[in-house]
């Protein structure tokens, strides 16, 4: 499928079961790629085991208080009835969403001074794939 250049699809190679990756620059490098100025960046994420979300990005310990309660609330070993064991991916998966939408003015995100937006993976190791388009808002 070829994709407009408003539109792409990028990889996120994961390391980890669970784990918050920060893609704001990815994001930000495609809209400076497609020359973006304003409207809205959506992304999405076609995967039901993994999200996208937005949080702090100046202490990475909250990603990893995220990661680490997430798996506390809702345990890998819970006596799901899914017969992958991945149930507990699918149910925070869940809790996260699958796509976001960012504004976009003059070309550049716009999120608060200490927001990122994260890739939540929740059933890795694996290789992920994320959907990126930019819609402009009307001339």
């Amino acid at each position: 499928m070829r994709l407009s250049p408003a539109s792409k699809e990028i990889s996120i190679p994961t390391t980890r079961r669970c784990e918050l990756i920060d893609i704001t620059r990815q994001a930000q490098a495609f809209l400076d790629d497609c020359e973006a100025r304003d409207g809205l960046l959506v992304l999405f994420v076609p995967h039901t085991t993994a999200g996208v979300t937005i949080n702090e990005n100046a202490d990475p310990d909250v990603a990893r208080d995220i990661v680490r309660f997430t798996g506390e609330l809702i345990p890998e070993e819970s006596g799901f009835a899914h017969g992958e064991g991945n149930s507990d991916a699918h149910i925070k998966s869940s809790l996260f969403s699958p796509s976001l939408t960012v504004i976009v003015e003059a070309g550049r995100l716009v999120l608060g001074t200490w927001q990122s937006i994260y890739f939540a993976e929740f059933d890795g190791p694996r290789s992920r794939k994320l959907r990126l388009k930019f819609q402009p808002d009307p001339a």
